[in-house]
Order: structure tokens, then C-alpha cells, then sequence
């Protein structure tokens, strides 16, 4: 066992927490926070010709205006379509079809729909945690595995402490980004 493995057992720790994070900002974007973003539409799978797809491969979307998303199907004949998924999906927003596009207005979250945001944010949040801490343990197993197949101990001390403060790092972004968000979830 030698230095360079123990390199590669904390760059895969670290590459663990930062997808971690990068996930964790993903299903936050898709968490409406008051204000139109077509990230909510992410999840939005449609039927197009015998296969499903997400929405974003039969239509674009645009956001004119802080309350409004616009869908625009590329063929008339998925309004339908695309109208019928977006009511049977958790976006919660009934959409206006006018025959050309499909307009979703933002309703203003109530102080309810707020408390349950930030709840599910919070949620997210904890199992990034949970998972940024698997990172860090696993990291450290295989760190201890290495001293035991003959690594130098104090080496490998070192090393955990350096997977220590990449967990600590990783859990302070992590924290900053729900901060973030529920300030995001609870302004009006």
C-alpha cells in the first residue's frame, strides 16, 4: 500500500460528497420556492410515440415573467399530452391551454405550502448528510484497511483527519446551500 493509493481513497471520498452536493442541488431546483423556474418541470416525463421522455425532449420552456412558465410542444398534437402530465404530476399547478401553448401561472405559496417546503428542503438536506457521512466512513474503512495491510500508522491518521476535513468542507456547502434555499422558500 503505498501514498498513491491513499490518494485515490480520498479523491473517491471527494468525489462521493461533491455528487452528493450535486444531487442535493438538483432536487432543490426542483422545489418551487414562489417564483417561476422550469426546473420544476425536470421531473415531467411525457408519452411521445410509444416511448416516455422528459418534457424538455418535446417542448421548450420558457419563463417570461417571475410568475409564469410557457411550455411550447414542437407538434400541436402533444398539448394534450403535455397538458395531461403536468396535471397528473406533484408540480401542483393546473395549466392553461390556449391551443398553441401551455401557460403555468405561480401561485404565491401559502405560509402552509412554505412550512412544507422548507420541511422537504430540510429532508433533502439530511439524507445529503447522511450519505456525505457514508462517504466519509467508507473512506476511512479503506484507509484503515490500508494501515492494516501494512500503510505507516501515523500515514494513516493523517489521512483520516484529511477525510475528516473533507466531510466538514462538504457538510458547511451543504449547509449553506439549504440556508440558501429556505431563505429562497421563505420570502414572499
Amino acid at each position: 500500500m503505498n501514498d498513491s493509493n491513499i490518494s485515490k481513497i480520498m479523491n473517491d471520498a471527494e468525489e462521493k460528497m461533491q455528487l452528493t452536493l450535486d444531487f442535493l442541488e438538483e432536487n432543490f431546483s426542483r422545489i418551487r420556492a414562489g417564483r417561476a423556474n422550469p426546473h420544476i418541470l425536470d421531473g415531467i416525463k411525457v408519452e411521445y410515440y410509444g416511448s416516455t421522455v422528459p418534457l424538455s425532449n418535446v417542448a421548450t420552456v420558457t419563463v417570461p415573467d417571475a410568475k409564469t412558465i410557457i411550455i411550447q410542444p414542437w407538434e400541436k398534437s402533444m398539448l394534450k399530452v403535455v397538458e395531461k402530465a403536468l396535471l397528473d404530476s406533484d408540480v401542483g399547478i393546473t395549466p392553461e391551454n390556449n391551443g398553441e401553448l401551455i401557460r403555468l401561472g405561480i401561485p404565491p405559496l401559502t405560509e402552509e405550502r412554505r412550512k412544507l417546503l422548507v420541511k422537504q428542503t430540510k429532508q433533502e438536506a439530511e439524507d445529503a448528510k447522511i450519505s456525505i457521512r457514508n462517504s466519509r466512513r467508507e473512506g476511512i474503512e479503506e484507509v484503515k484497511k490500508a494501515v492494516k495491510d501494512g500503510y505507516p500508522e501515523d500515514a494513516g491518521k493523517d489521512a483520516e483527519a484529511e477525510i475528516q476535513k473533507l466531510h466538514d468542507k462538504y457538510i458547511k456547502k451543504l449547509e449553506e446551500k439549504l440556508a440558501v434555499k429556505e431563505k429562497e422558500i421563505l420570502t414572499v
